[in-house]
Protein backbone atom coordinates (compact mmCIF):
# COMPACT_ATOMS: atom_id res chain seq x y z
CA UNK A 1 0.00 0.00 0.00
CA UNK A 2 1.33 3.36 -1.02
CA UNK A 3 -0.22 6.79 -0.44
CA UNK A 4 -0.31 8.58 -3.79
CA UNK A 5 -1.92 11.90 -2.91
CA UNK A 6 -4.07 13.88 -0.48
CA UNK A 7 -6.54 16.74 -1.03
CA UNK A 8 -8.62 18.82 1.40
CA UNK A 9 -11.90 20.61 0.71
CA UNK A 10 -14.01 22.71 3.09
CA UNK A 11 -17.77 23.10 2.62
CA UNK A 12 -19.90 24.98 5.16
CA UNK A 13 -17.21 24.46 7.82
CA UNK A 14 -17.13 20.68 7.24
CA UNK A 15 -13.69 19.41 6.23
CA UNK A 16 -13.33 16.63 3.66
CA UNK A 17 -9.82 15.17 3.38
CA UNK A 18 -9.34 12.69 0.54
CA UNK A 19 -6.51 10.16 0.57
CA UNK A 20 -5.60 8.27 -2.60
CA UNK A 21 -3.79 4.93 -2.23
CA UNK A 22 -2.38 2.17 -4.34
CA UNK A 23 -3.67 -1.10 -2.83
CA UNK A 24 -3.33 -4.79 -3.64
CA UNK A 25 -5.97 -6.42 -1.43
CA UNK A 26 -9.10 -5.95 0.70
CA UNK A 27 -6.89 -6.51 3.74
CA UNK A 28 -4.77 -3.47 2.83
CA UNK A 29 -7.96 -1.40 2.45
CA UNK A 30 -9.04 -2.45 5.95
CA UNK A 31 -5.60 -1.64 7.42
CA UNK A 32 -5.59 1.85 5.86
CA UNK A 33 -9.15 2.55 7.03
CA UNK A 34 -8.33 1.47 10.60
CA UNK A 35 -5.15 3.57 10.54
CA UNK A 36 -7.08 6.65 9.39
CA UNK A 37 -9.67 6.05 12.14
CA UNK A 38 -6.85 6.13 14.72
CA UNK A 39 -5.18 9.17 13.15
CA UNK A 40 -8.42 11.16 12.85
CA UNK A 41 -10.16 10.29 16.13
CA UNK A 42 -12.47 13.32 16.00
CA UNK A 43 -13.65 12.69 12.43
CA UNK A 44 -17.32 11.77 12.12
CA UNK A 45 -17.06 9.52 9.05
CA UNK A 46 -14.45 7.95 6.78
CA UNK A 47 -16.27 6.57 3.74
CA UNK A 48 -14.16 4.91 1.06
CA UNK A 49 -14.16 2.96 -2.18
CA UNK A 50 -11.64 0.70 -3.87
CA UNK A 51 -11.14 -1.09 -7.17
CA UNK A 52 -8.92 -4.15 -7.39
CA UNK A 53 -8.27 -6.26 -10.47
CA UNK A 54 -10.61 -8.96 -9.15
CA UNK A 55 -13.00 -7.12 -6.82
CA UNK A 56 -14.36 -3.78 -5.69
CA UNK A 57 -16.02 -2.35 -2.62
CA UNK A 58 -17.26 0.75 -0.87
CA UNK A 59 -18.50 1.95 2.51
CA UNK A 60 -20.57 4.97 3.58
CA UNK A 61 -19.22 4.64 7.15
CA UNK A 62 -22.54 5.66 8.72
CA UNK A 63 -23.26 8.52 6.30
CA UNK A 64 -26.76 8.27 4.79
CA UNK A 65 -26.96 5.31 2.40
CA UNK A 66 -25.31 5.99 -0.95
CA UNK A 67 -23.94 9.45 -0.08
CA UNK A 68 -20.30 8.56 0.72
CA UNK A 69 -18.93 5.36 -0.77
CA UNK A 70 -21.01 5.43 -3.95
CA UNK A 71 -19.86 8.83 -5.29
CA UNK A 72 -16.24 7.93 -4.43
CA UNK A 73 -16.61 4.59 -6.22
CA UNK A 74 -18.12 6.26 -9.29
CA UNK A 75 -15.07 8.53 -9.60
CA UNK A 76 -12.68 5.56 -9.42
CA UNK A 77 -14.76 3.69 -11.98
CA UNK A 78 -14.89 6.69 -14.33
CA UNK A 79 -11.08 7.02 -14.18
CA UNK A 80 -10.79 3.27 -14.95
CA UNK A 81 -8.10 2.69 -12.37
CA UNK A 82 -7.33 -0.64 -10.71
CA UNK A 83 -5.63 -1.41 -7.43
CA UNK A 84 -6.59 2.00 -6.12
CA UNK A 85 -8.60 3.28 -3.15
CA UNK A 86 -9.89 6.64 -1.99
CA UNK A 87 -10.71 7.33 1.66
CA UNK A 88 -12.40 10.60 2.64
CA UNK A 89 -12.10 11.78 6.24
CA UNK A 90 -15.01 14.05 7.18
CA UNK A 91 -14.99 16.47 10.07
CA UNK A 92 -18.51 17.79 10.68
CA UNK A 93 -18.68 21.60 10.71
CA UNK A 94 -22.07 22.01 12.35
CA UNK A 95 -24.21 22.50 9.24
CA UNK A 96 -26.02 19.55 7.70
CA UNK A 97 -25.35 19.34 3.96
CA UNK A 98 -28.22 17.03 3.02
CA UNK A 99 -27.90 13.98 0.77
CA UNK A 100 -27.24 16.01 -2.39
CA UNK A 101 -24.64 18.15 -0.64
CA UNK A 102 -22.83 15.09 0.70
CA UNK A 103 -22.82 13.39 -2.70
CA UNK A 104 -21.38 16.53 -4.33
CA UNK A 105 -18.78 16.97 -1.59
CA UNK A 106 -17.54 13.37 -1.70
CA UNK A 107 -17.57 13.38 -5.50
CA UNK A 108 -15.71 16.70 -5.80
CA UNK A 109 -12.99 15.91 -3.26
CA UNK A 110 -12.47 12.51 -4.95
CA UNK A 111 -12.11 14.18 -8.36
CA UNK A 112 -9.59 16.64 -6.96
CA UNK A 113 -7.38 14.01 -5.34
CA UNK A 114 -7.18 12.25 -8.72
CA UNK A 115 -6.46 15.41 -10.70
CA UNK A 116 -2.76 14.67 -11.18
CA UNK A 117 -3.32 11.03 -12.16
Amino acid sequence: MKKLDCYELEIKKSKFIAYYYEVQSKEEVKIIWESLKKEHKKARHIPYAYLLSNSAGKSDDKEPNGTGGTPIYQILEKKQVTNRAIFVVRYFGGTKLGAGGLIRAYSNVSKMVLLDF
